[in-house]
């Protein structure tokens, strides 16, 4: 096995694995990943190697050492890594125990479906400190709209029972609840139906992908033939920007401080005049890369193309492949490449364009390559900007974000704005 070599530029990453590739048991409509198994024509049995999974999370401890993390994270998906079973993670445990640093914490992520977890599962998972991170898209109606099984069955019930398992055995757990075409106009219903579940950390993902009418269109997306229609999941961002002001007036009112949801997180620390923690509205990236189930590794779970593949961490360092020329200018691209409408908004220091893969629209002058959900997010600071600056406004004077609640309809301080840009 090659080592990694020390790079007086490496920098803490992050990488997404794919140990069962894009194999799922449900079939939900909207999955951009199922389709990756063309990627792969030979395989015929998706699942990540003993062999090549030892070398990935011997290879990442190593990297994440060479980087300085004190904390290195795993994050299992796919497709549905549950499939694997209980015993393959087991494995995995034995294997970061086996390559562990002194003085080094290893965590676990695992993203999943919930359909397949049982008693075991539950136990393995609490004792082993997972954080499971549940896909659920709202209520019954509003999930089983997409989120169906290779049968056309509804999944939504045995998606519950996961969840009640997740809470009797007390596992942390997370949701993940894709906007889609279907719920977005439920913003206040879908967020009060989580909280009543029980989640106490939700993350909101919109959906919006392009097709060719035979399949999706390749990352990023941006190209000139009208054929490539958005697909009929997609959210509209005019529907996107109002379930994030739904969602945020009901979360201002009463929830501020017991309920996380990531977007909310996310920017209440750019108006505090952070650098944004998730890499959607980061200035760069190129931090969070992918481990396919074979080895090969990608610049992004958005970017899984073969002209986005760095390597195989089977024939190369898997350092060599976080920290290359090629990975870096594919982060840095991120904002050389903001259109001009982009460069002189008064909300880029808290979204910096969005994510790349949906940067196929066009700006107000017909530049291409801008964000398809720039009408959401500029809605969506302009309506809860003045709150959002009274909540950092209530943390730099030592008080709990929650006492900006006590005035609902503050005015933006436009000093405050001025000094972030």
């Amino acid at each position: 096995m090659k080592h990694a070599q020390v790079d007086q530029q490496a920098t803490p990453f992050a990488m997404m694995a794919k140990p069962i590739g894009p194999r799922c048991n449900i079939d939900c409509k909207y999955c951009y990943y199922l389709e990756k198994e063309d990627l792969f024509p030979e395989t015929k049995k998706f699942q990540m190697s003993p062999a090549v999974l030892e070398s990935y999370v011997s290879q990442q401890i190593e990297a994440g050492n060479a980087a300085g993390m004190k904390e290195i994270p795993f994050a299992w998906q796919g497709g549905e890594p549950t499939m694997l079973g209980v015993d393959y993670f087991r494995r995995i445990v034995r294997l970061q125990k086996k390559y562990a640093q002194p003085g080094v914490t290893i965590t676990n992520a695992l993203q999943t479906n919930a359909i397949l977890l049982d008693d075991e599962w539950a136990a393995f998972l609490r004792d082993q400190g997972f954080l499971v991170g549940v896909s659920i898209d709202g209520p019954k109606k509003l999930h089983d709209r997409y989120r169906v099984d290779r049968a056309g069955r509804p999944t939504f019930d045995r998606v519950m029972s996961g969840i009640d398992l997740l809470q009797r055995y007390d596992v942390p757990h997370n949701a993940l609840t894709v906007v889609n075409r279907a719920n977005s106009g439920r913003g206040k219903a879908v967020y009060k139906f989580l909280k009543g579940i029980g989640f106490e950390f939700i993350q909101f993902i919109p959906i919006a992908e392009r097709s060719t009418g035979v399949r999706l269109a390749a990352a990023p997306q941006i190209d000139a033939d009208p054929a490539n229609a958005v697909t009929p999941w997609s959210v509209a961002p005019q529907a996107y920007g109002k379930f994030l002001c739904d969602v945020f007036d009901s979360w201002f009112a009463r929830d501020i401080g017991k309920i996380s949801v990531q977007f909310f997180d996310v920017h209440l620390g750019s108006w505090l005049g952070e650098n944004p923690s998730l890499c959607v509205f980061s200035e760069n990236c190129g931090d969070a890369l992918v481990v396919e189930h074979d080895g090969s590794v990608y610049s992004c779970d958005h970017f899984v193309y073969p002209e986005f593949r760095l390597g195989n961490l089977n024939d190369e360092p898997l350092s060599s492949l976080v920290w290359s020329d090629r990975q870096r200018e594919f982060g840095t691209d991120k904002y050389a490449s903001l259109t001009q409408q982009c460069r002189s908004c008064d909300f880029r220091f808290a979204c910096n364009g969005g994510c790349p893969k949906q940067r196929f629209s066009k700006s107000r002058d017909g530049e291409a390559g801008h964000n398809y959900f720039c009408e959401s997010y500029t809605a969506f600071f302009r309506h809860a900007g003045a709150r959002l600056e009274a909540m950092a406004d209530c943390i730099r004077s030592g008080l709990p974000a929650s006492a900006a609640a006590s005035n609902p309809h503050p005015q933006r301080n436009t000093k405050n704005r001025e000094a972030r840009r």
